[in-house]
Formats: C-alpha cells, structure tokens, sequence
C-alpha cells in the first residue's frame, strides 16, 4: 500500500492479510461452529511454538478454553483469542491429516466460496471500521 505510506509521510502501514484470515475464521465460526472450535483446539495447541517468531503478548491463560465458549464468532473479539488465531495461521494452514492431506486447508477454503457473501460482509465491515477515521 504505497499510496497510503507516500499520503501519510510513512506514518500509516497497512496490512490485511491477518485480518483477512481472521475475517475467514470469523465466517467459519457463523457457519460451521464446530470446525472453528477444530481450528482453535489445535492453534492453542501450537501457539506457544508458532509465538516463538513473533513480538506477541497474548497469553494462552487469557484465551477462553473451547469447552466454555458459547460465542464462537465473539471469540474474535476477545485479544488473546484472536492474537493466538493470528499467530497460529500457517500452522493451522499447512497442518496436514495422518494422511498427508490438509488437515484444515481444503475445507476452509470451501466453506469460504460457500459463503463468499458473508466472507464479503465481514471483511468490508471490518476494514470500513478501521479506515473510517482517514475518511471522515
């Protein structure tokens, strides 16, 4: 995003693709609770290896366990939550099955192009949010 970089004199630095996976995993959570639970079991299993490249703070103590969560999309609202699901993302992406198949991959993808509309709807409801401040 050079133009916002050259706009701001190097002040703003925007990056989606994070967000973009989380707004997936938030449209996985809507549509298919469970998967999204399978997807966060394993990235709290993979957090405290995957953090190791990462200037994070989100503590796995902090994260709802999967056993109490009743708002699976709300769990993206929740800090550590979210920044372990962040940080977990090519674990989680490149996870393969005992059969050496893509354990999460394939079906994430499929439920995307499913719900292409709400994946829609959430990506544009959560970057109009963070860039509304530069257009008012």
């Amino acid at each position: 995003y050079p133009a916002a970089m050259r706009q701001t004199r190097g002040l703003v630095h925007l990056k989606t693709a994070g967000t973009s996976y989380l707004e997936a995993l938030r449209t996985v959570a809507a549509v298919d609770p469970a998967f999204f639970e399978e997807i966060y079991t394993y990235a709290l299993e993979r957090y405290e290896t995957d953090r190791a490249s990462y200037h994070v703070s989100a503590e796995l103590s902090r994260a709802p366990a999967p056993q109490v969560v009743k708002d699976w999309t709300g769990l993206l609202d929740q800090f550590d939550a979210r920044e372990i699901l962040h940080v977990t993302f090519g674990s989680v992406l490149t996870e393969k099955s005992p059969g050496g198949q893509p354990r999460f991959y394939q079906r994430l993808v499929a439920l995307l192009r499913l719900n292409a509309e709400l994946y829609a709807a959430n990506l544009e409801k959560h970057f109009e949010r963070h860039l509304r401040p530069f257009i008012s």
